[in-house]
């Protein structure tokens, strides 16, 4: 799975850092005598981050989304549900809860520990490309590294090229979608999901982004209900785990919709489906951005004389890849040969 830009480089970040001590000694096996204690003996903002952080790390967790430690997941579950932005000036980090708010921590971290909800579950909310979206069971929690590339221009692969009408496929929560929205003002997106649950959600995204008059949901099996639609660009997150990846993974990413995570033995059989259709859907100039993770090598080995041209971001590959629409028309033979076989 995909990281995007840590809250980590965020202030509240940095003092939650540095504020961060040992503080194990306040936790006991009698959970409801614990309970009753700790609220006595936390009061603040920074109180509750460095509680969290290290029952996290003593409890194990995975750190998948979004995040990569303890201490930024405690920021996320404290100041989201207190309903603070992940900028939270320094001075507030003394700000003393009150007593149901207490309480209330104090049971969505012990969910966090013994159910291995996801805190974007937890908390309702999380932040992608710089923006706040709505997040539920529904759909996968916002993340991918496409929000790299939309903070930063899609440099340099839009330069004198003409935008104005995007897809995202396999919108999900419609993060990505949405986000080009807002960053973009100019553009058209459209968002497309198989799945009607996410697509209610992206709904309640776009609404509360404030874009209804420039994005639209449309549900479709991939490409299926976009008959005679054109795009300057397509971007999509589609599910690209391998069932056997999909097996080990940990407890957190069974609450997540597994539609929106596997696609086939080898992780592929979405994106395949995707190449071998895209280029009816793009104008002459258009081109194709999609994320398939660790796919990537088997993208590659099956497909080794397509040029995709793989991107780099700054915590390294994350196996995103761009195809403009000539490549896509040149290798449209062996790209449909490779989906097919698997459709069979």
């Amino acid at each position: 799975m995909t990281v995007d830009g840590r809250l980590g480089s965020q202030s509240c970040m940095r003092w939650a850092q540095t504020s961060f001590l040992d503080g194990g000694s306040l936790y006991s096996t009698t959970h409801g005598r614990t309970h009753c204690r700790v609220t006595k003996e936390l009061s603040t903002i920074i109180d509750f981050i460095r509680y969290a952080a290290t029952r996290f790390a003593a409890a194990g967790l995975c750190f998948g989304h979004s995040h990569d430690n303890a201490i930024d997941e405690a920021a996320h579950l404290v100041l989201g549900t207190l309903s603070l932005p992940p900028d939270l000036p320094p001075a507030y980090a003394q700000g003393r809860l009150t007593g149901q708010e207490r309480e209330h921590l104090l049971t969505l971290i012990e969910q966090r520990i013994e159910r291995r909800i996801p805190v974007a579950y937890l908390v309702g909310t999380m932040w992608f490309a710089g923006l706040q979206f709505k997040s539920d069971p529904r759909a996968l929690v916002p993340r991918s590294p496409i929000a790299e590339l939309i903070e930063d221009g899609f440099g340099p692969w839009l330069e004198g090229r003409k935008v104005h009408r995007t897809l995202d496929l396999c919108t999900g929560s419609g993060c990505i979608g949405i986000a080009m929205a807002v960053h973009y003002p100019d553009w058209q997106v459209d968002l497309s999901d198989v799945s009607k649950s996410a697509l209610q959600l992206a709904r309640e995204n776009i609404e509360f982004q404030h874009v209804g008059e420039r994005v639209q949901v449309i549900e479709s099996d991939l490409f299926a209900h976009l008959q005679g639609a054109r795009y300057h660009l397509i971007v999509s997150n589609p599910p690209y785990v391998t069932e056997a990846e999909y097996a080990q993974m940990p407890a957190e990413y069974v609450h997540e919709p597994k539609l929106g995570l596997t696609s086939g033995e080898d992780g592929l059989d979405l994106p395949l489906r995707i190449l071998d259709e895209a280029a009816n859907h793009l104008f002459e100039e258009g081109l194709l951005i999609v994320e398939v993770g660790e796919s990537e090598r088997a993208l590659t080995a099956l497909l080794p004389d397509v040029p995709f041209v793989w991107l780099d971001f700054k915590v390294g590959s994350m196996g995103v890849f761009v195809l403009d629409r000539e490549a896509l028309q040149v290798h449209a033979s062996s790209i449909h040969a490779a989906a097919q076989v698997r459709h069979r």
